[in-house]
């Protein structure tokens, strides 16, 4: 078993780097973006060096991560974890030091630094910023595409308030969720967002074990065999 998220992902993009790890759509606008293990794991390397290198962040700082399920969550969620900081999900608002959210000013989460993303098809930026917020997206390209930054312990906190978890914990937690959802090593995952919006769901469970995900925003139901049937899929979480 894996003991950290960085770890995981490693893991994952070592076994195949060319085969997609992470597959988007959304029904409602029509996008599909698929990334390979070693194009989420660029995305993931160019957030960390944002995070550490652009803002001066290490372990002990939190990053808050106010965003639904999507690729780019994914991305910044494990830049984050990759950095050593901690991510605290939508919920009980706290200061943190970084936060990423949408075009939604976001008041009740205090915070040093703030980045705003549309989760635009292509990553297209933003027209227009909430106040104070930087555009995720046109900042985060200016980074390099490989983190060399220290590894993460076991011990270190992976999730911020107001239940705190170690990157262990996590990494158990996950791997006992896949059991109950029947997801197996090498599976591929197709999960609708609706239904699964939880991240120990579409991120956790399937990264800790070794499956790839194909992650479905307003999934439209007439579309759900053919999908299976091109996406290879061989689990489906769906309402």
């Amino acid at each position: 078993m894996h003991t950290t998220i960085p770890q995981a992902l490693t893991s994952a993009v070592r076994r195949d780097p060319t085969t997609p790890l992470l597959t988007w759509y959304d029904d409602a606008s029509g996008d599909r973006t698929e990334l390979s293990g070693a194009t989420l794991d660029n995305w993931v390397s160019k957030t960390a060096n944002l995070v550490v290198d652009g803002l001066g962040l290490g372990p002990g700082d939190t990053a808050a991560v106010l965003l639904p399920p999507h690729w780019q969550t994914a991305a910044i969620a494990l830049g984050a974890w990759s950095a050593g900081l901690a991510v605290a999900f939508p919920g009980r608002p706290q200061a943190v030091d970084a936060l990423f959210a949408g075009v939604e000013p976001v008041t009740e989460w205090p915070a040093t630094d703030r980045f705003a993303t549309g989760l635009l098809p292509l990553a297209m930026p933003l027209r227009e910023l909430p106040p104070g917020s930087v555009d995720y997206v046109t900042e985060v390209r200016n980074y390099g595409d490989h983190f060399r930054g220290a590894p993460v312990s076991p011990d270190d906190r992976a999730l911020a308030g107001p239940v705190e978890l170690s990157h262990l914990a996590v990494m158990r937690t996950a791997a006992e969720r896949a059991a109950e959802l029947g997801i197996t090593a090498g599976d591929r995952v197709l999960v609708d967002t609706r239904a699964y919006p939880d991240p120990a769901d579409w991120l956790f469970a399937p990264l800790a074990v070794g499956a790839s995900v194909v992650l479905c925003a307003n999934l439209h139901p007439a579309k759900l065999d053919a999908r299976t049937l091109a996406e290879k899929v061989t689990v489906v979480l769906s309402a």
